[in-house]
């Protein structure tokens, strides 16, 4: 399939500085459509650098980003109408209602009115939240502003979408329902970049995952070829080998140790 067909996102050589800290040192990676990249690494390994980069956020970068098959540098807005972003903290307008809020989003995509006003009480009503689409943000809990966010990052239909912890906030029930329409988003030849430390889901969810550790790639395949490589029998397992962290034992005796001294 990769060789007969595009990649959706394309990374030469990216590199990236924070006055002298290298952040990223020269990402080479081809997506495809229909995936579902899972996205993992410590805190500080410039995931979340990567993600900014492409949606435009962060300038400043060495290399080349290509979306849709064009660098970014050179059509800066045009390919960002077919993008959805989900991020891990999201700033929302709290003194808008939840109708107010989709309805500027929608705009944003330039959706005409009757499509907007139909895809936001069937999405919001699907996800269990529009019984309060007219009641201000401020007012919602923290699983209702996530689903918020989610429904405004699909509006649109986007044929990339990025996910940073998106399930925060979600019951148990909403959960099984968003993992049901990643999977047939992917069916549908969408491309989801999906970051999260809970590594059950990523495991069960991508088709191929990307572990970054500071600002390298160290593994990239799907999750079987990573345990052959590594031996290791979970994607926790197999993170902690690559990154070299296997002393969570160790610190969380000594974090009782401390508490109960």
């Amino acid at each position: 399939m990769e060789n007969q067909v595009e990649p959706v996102i394309g990374l030469k050589n990216l590199q990236m500085k924070y006055g002298q800290k290298e952040v990223l040192k020269g990402i080479d990676l081809e997506i495809y459509p229909g995936q579902i990249i899972g996205y993992i690494g410590p805190n500080g390994a410039g995931k979340s650098t990567t993600i900014k980069i492409i949606l435009g956020l962060v300038k400043g970068y060495g290399g080349e980003v290509q979306v849709f098959g064009n660098d970014i540098s050179k059509e800066p807005i045009e390919y960002k109408k077919k993008i959805g972003y989900v991020p891990e903290s999201a700033d929302v307008y709290d003194t808008l209602s939840g109708y107010e809020y989709l309805h500027f989003i929608g705009e944003l995509y330039g959706l005409e009115d009757k499509t907007l006003y139909h895809r936001i009480y069937e999405l919001s009503d699907l996800l269990g939240i529009k019984g309060s689409l007219e009641a201000r943000i401020s007012s919602y809990s923290k699983g209702m502003r996530q689903k918020l966010i989610i429904i405004s990052s699909l509006l649109h239909n986007p044929d990339i979408l990025f996910l940073d912890e998106p399930i925060s906030g979600l019951d148990a029930n909403s959960v099984m329902v968003f993992k049901s329409i990643l999977s047939e988003l992917a069916k549908k030849g969408k491309t989801i970049f999906y970051s999260s430390h809970i590594m059950e889901v990523v495991e069960k969810l991508s088709d191929r995952i990307l572990l970054l550790n500071d600002g390298v790639i160290l593994a990239n395949g799907t999750f079987d070829e990573l345990k052959e490589k590594s031996h290791e029998g979970s994607l926790q397992e197999i993170f902690n080998q690559l990154t070299g962290f296997s002393n969570h034992d160790e610190v969380a005796q000594k974090f009782i140790e401390t508490i109960s001294g």
